[in-house]
């Protein structure tokens, strides 16, 4: 069975309000969730109480803690509702069962932990090699129709910086493209 059509079946729809939480760090969790409509927020809190912005999600991702899903450990991470969004839970003890007997399901379930793999790469890298204004610009390229419906802490706890800074790189990078439109060209 295809993936796409294991979810279509197997999934349950869930609708969740702006604001509303699907799990909290810290609790046992045994779902996963595929994105229809909407945006979520995954974050973790520091012990200080700071919120930190691990990822935002969007229609066709896929998100859970899989060391609560599988390990039976606790979700390391809180999953909000940045508007109001539809989602399909899925058991992942069930998927993780269905797909030990069903190949096709089986290349989906790993075709869907790579991207995801691929995904926290990406993120590592940023975060370790890039420069605040790097990481923002590389935002704006990967969600560009939709950043505008992200409040300004929010993107900023995803960059790692204080929303004073956030607003900075704004400035700057608004300066320097308008700067550019602007230039002259040489005789």
């Amino acid at each position: 069975m295809k993936f796409n059509d294991y979810v279509q079946i197997s999934g349950t729809p869930v609708n969740i309000k702006s604001g509303g939480c699907l799990f909290r760090q810290g609790e046992a969790h045994q779902s996963i969730y595929l994105v229809t409509q909407g945006m979520l927020k995954a974050y973790y809190l520091s012990a200080s109480g700071a919120e930190l912005v691990k990822s935002f999600l969007f229609p066709g991702e896929i998100i859970g803690s899989l060391s609560s899903a599988h390990w039976k450990d606790f979700a390391s991470f809180s999953l909000t509702a940045l508007e109001d969004s539809t989602l399909l839970r899925l058991n992942f003890g069930h998927l993780y069962s269905a797909a030990q007997s069903d190949l096709e399901l089986a290349q989906g379930v790993m075709d869907r932990l790579l991207e995801y793999g691929s995904s926290k790469e990406r993120r590592e890298k940023e975060l370790l090699t890039m420069s605040a204004e790097e990481r923002y610009r590389a935002l704006l390229l990967e969600a560009p129709d939709s950043l505008h419906r992200i409040k300004q802490k929010d993107i900023a706890r995803y960059l790692g910086i204080t929303p004073v800074a956030l607003s900075r790189i704004r400035r700057e990078i608004k300066r320097v493209d308008l700067g550019s439109a602007c230039t002259p060209v040489p005789p």
